[in-house]
């Protein structure tokens, strides 16, 4: 005798749509008549209000308070038969579409982003013989000058090495063993002289003196370069 309205609300089937048994609109676009659910009383405000929220259909894009506001400003003024041609016709669908600002919009950005990946496309070919110029300018510069450096850098390395020879410590003691050897021919050179009377004693004496003490010198210098452990 007694029915509970859950009951009688789950074994409520929804209306078929009006033209067509499939629709092609997104679940969140539907005919009022066939989403809303029958009730005994037939009130619908009292089925809004026993449907619970769990059953109750989202949106796939939700949209914004102010734009949802300015969509049902576009619709309010809608006959039925014209929301209904809208929820029917695809076409006409479309053409509402087109005509809400948001989507005019949304296309006027797409279409001047368009324009701009087009015009640096255009860009990018109009510059690829420049590009292709660069390239070949590169390749010469590689065979032609990259060689030429390469060569100079040998030549400053082959000097580098003779410079390191040079003021090695070996070489140094070699260069300064010369100079003891050159020293002492020197002296016997003046030796002979003041033999020969070539030159007088007090001449003999000042060059054979400095020849000496420079020979002493050098001697000095070799003998710690020589017991030094970098010798």
């Amino acid at each position: 005798m007694f029915k509970f309205w859950g009951s009688q609300e789950q074994q409520a089937q929804p209306r078929p749509q009006e033209g067509s048994s499939h629709s092609w609109y997104p679940p969140s676009v539907s005919s009022p008549s066939s989403s809303r659910p029958m009730t005994p009383s037939g009130s619908a405000s009292n089925s809004f209000n026993l449907q619970k929220p769990a059953e109750r259909p989202h949106s796939s894009s939700p949209v914004s308070p102010p734009e949802a506001a300015g969509i049902i400003a576009l619709l309010k003024d809608k006959s039925v038969d014209e929301l209904r041609k809208l929820l029917s016709d695809k076409d006409a669908y479309n053409q509402f579409l087109l005509s809400v600002d948001q989507v005019k919009i949304q296309n006027n950005i797409r279409d001047e982003l368009r324009k701009e990946t087009l015009q640096l496309a255009r860009n990018n070919v109009d510059k690829e013989p420049r590009i292709i110029e660069l390239r070949n300018q590169c390749r010469i510069i590689r065979t032609t000058e990259l060689a030429a450096a390469q060569e100079k850098l040998n030549e400053l390395e082959k000097q580098k090495e003779e410079i390191l020879k040079f003021y090695s410590p070996a070489s140094f003691i070699n260069r300064l063993q010369d100079a003891m050897n050159e020293t002492e021919k020197e002296s016997e050179i003046v030796h002979r002289q003041l033999l020969d009377k070539e030159i007088d004693i007090g001449t003999f004496v000042q060059k054979y003196k400095k020849l000496r003490t420079t020979y002493h010198r050098r001697a000095l210098i070799h003998l710690a370069a020589k017991t030094s452990p970098f010798g």
